[in-house]
């Protein structure tokens, strides 16, 4: 039987074979991963996962994250994302944070993929395959069209990856940026920008 008890939709189906189910979850026969979605008293580890995925990649200097942000964001009541989290034997091996969009062309919501991380000895197990696949299911039950997610250009792996599972690259999109100063900064109906109408009734 599948081990993802919280996210694997096809759990009461999977064969109890030495196979995985088909969400990437093993069975009882192979290395056990528990995902669950994420809870309040989570927060702690999920700011601890989050800095070391900041000090991989190199921008710890740009985390800005609080154990009261995530808390307010995650899993208050305007909660802003999604959050899933993986352990092993106890211990945290990974994360996931994915959180609603819409597409105007499809007409129907989306998913993106902010961030996935699996501790370094955690890795070449399947696990960020599993949390990825978790994403996805979610994103299908909340009748998501499609996901998206970035990576860093020098991230060979992950790009090879992503790659493996048929995500295309949008070589033709460049992400911008609008940061919290430059945002907060932006002019307002007084001086010169167009005013937002309300609907009518």
């Amino acid at each position: 039987m599948c081990q993802n008890s919280h996210t694997c939709p096809h759990r009461d189906h999977a064969a109890s074979g030495h196979g995985g189910c088909t969400c990437g979850g093993l069975n009882e026969a192979g290395v056990t991963f528990e995902l669950r979605p994420a809870r309040l008293d989570d927060v702690g580890i999920l700011l601890a996962l989050i800095q070391e995925l900041a000090a991989y990649e190199g921008l710890h200097h740009e985390c800005e994250a609080t154990g009261t942000l995530l808390a307010k964001h995650l899993f208050g009541p305007a909660a802003a994302a999604h959050a899933i989290i993986a352990h092993h034997q106890g211990t945290p091996a990974g994360f996931a944070v994915w959180y609603p969009t819409f597409s105007t062309f499809l007409g129907r919501p989306g998913a993106f993929l902010e961030d996935l991380f699996v501790r370094p000895h955690f890795r070449r197990r399947g696990l960020g395959r599993r949390l990825l696949v978790a994403v996805g299911h979610e994103a299908v039950a909340a009748g998501c069209a499609r996901m998206e997610w970035r990576t860093l250009k020098w991230n060979d792996t992950a790009l090879g990856f992503y790659r493996a599972l048929g995500a295309e690259p949008l070589a033709e999109w460049t992400t911008l940026r609008l940061d919290a100063p430059k945002l907060f900064a932006l002019p307002s109906s007084a001086h010169g920008a167009a005013a937002i109408l309300p609907p009518n009734n």
